[in-house]
This record gives C-alpha cells, structure tokens and sequence, in this order.
C-alpha cells in the first residue's frame, strides 16, 4: 500500500493531468476496494476499467455503471470516445467555443480604438458598439476580458 506522501503526489499528479476523479467515493466495484493498483480517484484508470468489465466480461451495463460511479449515458460516451479514440477519448474534452472566436483582432482594435475616444465608456456600451458595427452580440464580459489578455500580451512584449 502506497504511503500517504505517495498518496497525496499522485492525487496532485491526477489533478493536473486533470483526470482526477472527484467523485471517487461513488465507485465501489469490489477491486478498487483498498487496492494499492485500482485507484478510484485515477478517472481514466475508472472509465477504462468500466468498459472492460461490459466489454469482456459481459456485465449489465446499469448495474455495471452505478458500482464505477456512472450513469448509464455517461458510460455510453465513454464507450464511444474509446471506440473512436482509443484510451485517449476516455479523457475529458473542453466544452464549448475554443478561445474568443467573436472577439478578433479587428474586433478588439475597434474596442480599443473606442476606449481611447471616450475614457469613460464601458463594456457594456462597447458591447453595443460591436453589436452595430460588425453586427455580432458579445457579451461585456467577454470583451473585458478579451481587453485583459491584450493588455497582458503587451506587458509580456515590452519585458
């Protein structure tokens, strides 16, 4: 059985890998019971072991899921991400838009450009300005945020 220091490395190790599983109390099939090899906080080592068990060992898939800590829907992506990716598609995937699509260059020149013309205005009002000039709706959130990384990338630029 590994030490607690051991323990406490690989759960950061999973962590930033981030294949920790923060729902490791919920899996209770039998081998990951006080095992020093089944680990129930690795989720990738939880998925795979999941669809082996269905796989090769012809167990039903409700009660299968349920003893890993799953519903039967997450074990059918699962399933499929393997199928289609081998163990790598057992990983999480990010979800939604990948990086400010909205906010290009021209998009957050613009906003600057506006920013200089009138101190006082704010996101909100630039929000407005985008949505009547390129026709897209931002979110002033978004575009504050898309401000902060420019400034960032400009204080890196001049170091």
């Amino acid at each position: 059985m590994p030490n607690e220091k051991q323990a406490d490395s690989k759960a950061k190790a999973l962590r930033e890998q981030g294949v920790f599983n923060l729902h490791a109390e919920g899996v209770t099939a039998e081998f990951f019971q006080g095992s020093d090899f089944f680990d129930p906080r690795d989720l990738l080592q939880v998925k795979y072991e999941m669809l082996r068990r269905v796989r090769v060992e012809k167990q039903p898939v409700s009660a299968t899921a349920g003893s890993f800590g799953f519903s039967r829907p997450t074990f059918y992506e699962a399933q499929q991400g393997f199928v289609r990716e081998g163990v790598a598609g057992l990983l999480a995937k990010k979800r939604g838009p990948r990086g400010a699509h909205k906010l290009t260059e021209e998009v957050v020149d613009f906003i600057e450009a506006a920013a200089a013309g009138d101190p006082a205005l704010r996101a909100p009002g630039f929000s407005r300005q985008v949505q009547e000039r390129f026709g897209i709706t931002v979110h002033p959130r978004s575009i504050e945020r898309a401000l902060a990384r420019r400034k960032k990338k400009l204080r890196r630029a001049a170091k």
